[in-house]
C-alpha cells in the first residue's frame, strides 16, 4: 500500500533536526541572514493623500463595495507572478465604508490629494536619525498590492532617505532606505472565497525603515526591532499601541532564497520566527537534493494525476467527506453561493503522487512536515479552508474500515508502492485548483526555496501568504506631482531633533536608571517628558524623572487615573516646586492624581493647598507623643515592628512635607529611650 508508514531513518529527522534555538554555531554552519522591513503609523492628523482622518477607528461602517482583483499585462508584456496567484483564488472583496473615515479617494474613485507635507517632514526627522541621505525630490510611486488589502490594487510609496547607518552590537547595521507610504485595510474575516476588509486605517502614513541583510542569528533580529523601533518613536511623532508597529523579516539560508515573514507584531516573537524558518530552508534543500537522487531534476519528471472519486467515500465513516455533511457545514457557516463558495458540485478529489512515497511527511519547520506546505497552498488559493484541509496515505486517519477505504482508494488511481496519494473535497473546481497547487508546490521543491511571504504564528511556526512580489511591482504614479525637499527645511527639522537613543540610553543609564526602564521611555515617549523637567547636569533629578515617567505613572494608569491630559508646562511647574521642596516628591501619587483631576491649575498652588512642601508646627513633639502613646495591635516585642507601624501612621500627615529619613529617624530615637 502506498505512503501507509510514516518517513523513518535518518532521513526522518535530516542533520538540521539537531538545531537549537540560540545555537549561533549553527546559524554561522548554514549561512543565516535576515533583514527587516520596519513599518510604523506617523501620528498626523489626516490620511496621506486624502483629508480623512487619521487614527479614527470605527466598529461599525455605514456603506460596503464588492469588488474583485483581475492581472493585467505589465509594459513589458508580462504579468507579475503574484497577481496571477491572486487571481487563481477567485476571491471576492469586500470593503466595509464608514462615512466618518473614509471618502472617494480610498475606493479610487477620486484622485489622490497632495501628499501630507506632516507625513514628509515626520519621515525626513527619522531619516536624519538613521544618519540617510535624503532624497532632493520626493517621487511617489505606485506599488501593486494584490491581496485585495488596498482597493486600487496598489500603494502609493516615496523613498525619502538611503544609505543610513545605527550601531548595532559593535558594529554597524545598514538602512538600505526610508519610505512613507499609506497604510492597508484592516482584515475582518477571510472565509472561503470572501474576504472582508475594514477601511479605517486605509491611507494612514506610515513609514517602512528597510535594513540590509546584516542580521545573522534569531536573537540579533529580535534585538535589531527594538533599536528601529526606539529610533522611529524616539521624536514623538509616530503612534504607539496595538498595531501602529510591525515588521516584516526576511530571511535566508546559504542556497535558499528570501522569504518575507510577514506582519510580526512584536519583537518577542521573533527569534523563534526566524529559527523556525532557517531550519525550515535547510530541511527544504535537503529535500531537493533527496527528490534529485530519487530522478526528480525537472518538473517534466512529475507525474501527479488526480481523479474525481466522490463516489468511494459516499458510506465512509469520515463523515465530513460525504455531500449531505459538506451542505450542512455550508449552512451552519453560513456560506453563500458566489460569495464564500467556489463553484460546482460537492467533490472529493484523489491526487497520486507518483514515485514520491515518503515524501510528504518530509520534517520541514519544527513539528511541522511537507504536507503543510501543501495545506497551506491550498488553504490560500484553492480556498478550501475546512478542517482538516486535506487527507494523506502516509498518515492515514484510523477509523473502521480504513484499510480498506484506502485500499480501494489505491486501486481506484493505479498507484504503486513508491507512490503517496493525498485527498481534499469541497466544491468542484476548488478541487481541481487544489490539485494543481500541489503539483506546482512539488515543482518548486525540486528548485529548493519557493519565494514566498509567509503568515507568522506566536509558537514560531509559519504558513503560506503568497508569492512574494517580483522586482518590477513599482512604477511611477502619475497622479501625484514630486515635491522638492529644500535644505532650509531639514535644516529646521533637525534642529528641533532629540538626541538619538543609543546617546539617550547612556546619559540615563549612567544616571542609574535600569535598562528596561529606559526602553519603556523610548518606546513610550516618556523620555521626551524626561528630557523636558530633568537638567542634564544633574543625575538625581533625571533619574527621578525617569522613574515617574518610566515606572510609577504605569502603576498609576492601572489603578484607573490618566495623566494624559497634563500638559508640558505643569510638569514643567511641578519639577521646580519639587526641586525646592525635595521633601515632597514622596506625596507624588496625590500630587499627580489631584493634577490628573485638575489639568487647568498651577500645580503649586495644588501643592501649597495639600500643605505640601511645609512642616507642620510642633510636628517632633507629636511624633513623640505618637511613639509614647500608640502601639500596633498584636506586637511582637520587637523594635522593627514598632518602627514600620509608627512610621505608617505617622507619614499619613508628614508625607510630602516632612523628609521620610527625618521622621524614621526621630521615631528609632524615640523608641531606643522608651526601651
Amino acid at each position: 500500500m502506498p505512503g501507509s508508514t510514516r518517513h523513518a531513518g535518518p532521513e526522518a529527522d535530516p542533520g538540521s533536526g539537531t538545531a537549537r534555538l540560540g545555537d549561533d554555531d549553527y546559524y554561522r554552519e548554514i549561512g543565516l541572514i535576515s533583514g527587516l522591513e520596519v513599518h510604523q503609523q506617523l501620528l498626523t492628523d489626516h490620511k496621506m493623500f486624502c483629508r480623512c482622518p487619521a487614527g479614527h477607528y470605527t466598529t461599525t461602517h455605514d456603506g460596503s463595495v464588492l469588488r474583485h482583483m483581475r492581472p493585467t499585462l505589465s509594459e513589458l508584456g508580462s504579468y507579475d507572478g503574484t497577481a496571477l496567484m491572486e487571481f487563481k483564488t477567485r476571491k471576492n472583496i469586500v470593503y466595509l465604508l464608514h462615512k466618518d473615515n473614509v471618502c472617494t479617494y480610498e475606493m479610487d474613485d477620486t484622485p489622490p490629494f497632495l501628499v501630507n507635507d506632516k507625513a514628509i517632514d515626520v519621515a525626513i526627522e527619522q531619516c536624519l536619525m538613521l544618519g540617510c541621505d535624503i532624497v532632493d525630490e520626493v517621487h511617489i510611486a505606485r506599488k501593486q498590492y494584490l491581496d485585495g488589502s488596498i482597493p486600487t490594487g496598489f500603494q502609493r510609496t516615496a523613498i525619502v532617505g538611503v544609505d543610513g547607518k545605527l550601531p548595532f552590537r559593535g558594529r554597524e547595521l545598514s538602512i538600505t532606505q526610508v519610505s512613507v507610504e499609506e497604510d492597508s485595510c484592516r482584515e475582518v474575516s477571510d472565509r472561503g472565497h470572501l474576504i472582508v476588509w475594514r477601511t479605517d486605517r486605509l491611507g494612514m502614513p506610515l513609514i517602512e525603515t528597510v535594513t540590509g541583510p546584516d542580521l545573522r542569528t534569531p536573537d540579533e533580529v529580535a534585538e535589531a526591532i527594538l533599536l528601529v523601533g526606539r529610533v522611529c518613536r524616539s521624536t514623538g511623532h509616530v503612534r504607539v499601541g496595538i498595531g501602529a508597529s510591525r515588521q516584516d523579516v526576511n530571511v535566508s539560508v546559504r542556497g535558499g532564497r528570501r522569504v518575507e515573514i510577514k506582519g510580526v507584531p512584536q519583537a518577542g516573537w521573533a527569534p523563534l520566527l526566524v529559527h523556525a524558518e532557517a531550519v525550515r530552508q535547510v530541511r527544504l534543500l535537503e529535500l531537493r537534493d533527496h527528490l534529485a537522487e530519487r530522478g526528480f531534476r525537472q518538473p517534466d519528471d512529475l507525474i501527479i494525476d488526480h481523479e474525481d472519486v466522490t463516489d468511494l467515500f459516499a458510506r465512509s465513516a469520515l463523515e465530513y467527506l460525504h455531500a449531505q455533511a459538506w451542505d450542512e457545514f455550508v449552512r451552519l457557516d453560513g456560506r453563500r453561493k458566489d460569495l464564500e463558495l467556489g463553484l460546482g458540485p460537492f467533490c472529493v478529489r484523489a491526487v497520486r503522487l507518483r514515485g514520491l512515497r515518503d515524501t510528504l511527511s518530509w520534517p520541514t519547520q519544527p513539528g511541522r512536515q511537507f504536507v503543510d506546505e501543501l495545506k497551506g497552498r491550498i488553504r490560500v488559493i484553492a480556498c478550501l479552508d475546512q478542517q482538516p484541509i486535506l487527507l494523506h496515505s502516509e498518515a492515514w486517519p484510523a477509523y473502521e474500515g480504513c484499510d480498506a477505504e484506502l485500499g480501494d482508494l489505491v486501486k481506484r488511481l493505479g498507484a504503486g508502492p513508491d507512490d503517496s496519494l493525498i485527498v481534499v473535497w469541497g466544491p468542484e473546481q476548488d478541487t481541481i485548483t487544489a490539485a494543481q497547487e500541489v503539483g506546482i508546490r512539488y515543482a518548486d521543491a525540486l528548485d529548493g526555496i519557493p519565494n514566498e511571504t509567509r503568515q507568522p504564528f506566536p509558537d514560531g511556526s509559519t504558513d503560506f501568504e503568497r508569492i512574494l512580489p517580483g522586482p518590477d511591482r513599482m512604477y511611477p504614479d502619475t497622479d501625484s506631482p514630486p515635491q522638492a525637499i529644500t535644505r532650509d527645511r531639514v535644516d529646521g527639522l533637525r534642529q528641533g531633533l532629540p538626541d538619538p537613543p543609543w546617546v539617550r540610553e547612556e546619559r540615563y543609564a549612567e544616571a542609574g536608571l535600569p535598562r528596561d526602564t529606559i526602553h519603556y521611555l523610548i518606546r513610550r515617549g516618556g523620555s521626551r517628558l524626561v528630557d523636558l523637567v530633568a537638567p542634564r547636569e544633574d543625575d538625581g533629578d533625571l533619574r527621578w524623572a525617569g522613574f515617574l515617567f518610566g515606572e510609577r505613572l504605569k502603576g498609576l494608569r492601572r489603578s484607573g487615573v490618566s495623566p494624559a491630559g497634563i500638559g508640558d508646562s505643569a510638569w514643567l511647574d511641578l519639577f521646580g516646586f519639587l526641586r525646592e521642596h525635595p521633601e515632597a516628591r514622596e506625596a507624588w501619587r496625590e500630587l499627580v492624581e489631584m493634577m490628573a483631576a485638575n489639568p487647568h491649575a498651577s500645580p503649586r498652588d495644588i501643592a501649597r493647598d495639600m500643605g505640601l512642601g511645609s512642616a507642620p508646627g510642633g510636628w517632633e513633639k507629636t511624633l513623640a507623643r505618637l511613639a509614647n502613646g500608640e502601639s500596633p495591635d498584636h506586637p511582637d516585642g520587637t523594635r522593627g515592628q514598632a518602627h514600620r507601624f509608627l512610621m505608617g501612621r505617622a507619614m499619613r500627615t508628614l508625607r510630602g512635607r516632612v523628609p521620610a529619613s527625618e521622621v524614621s529617624g526621630l521615631l528609632w530615637q524615640e523608641l531606643k529611650e522608651k526601651r
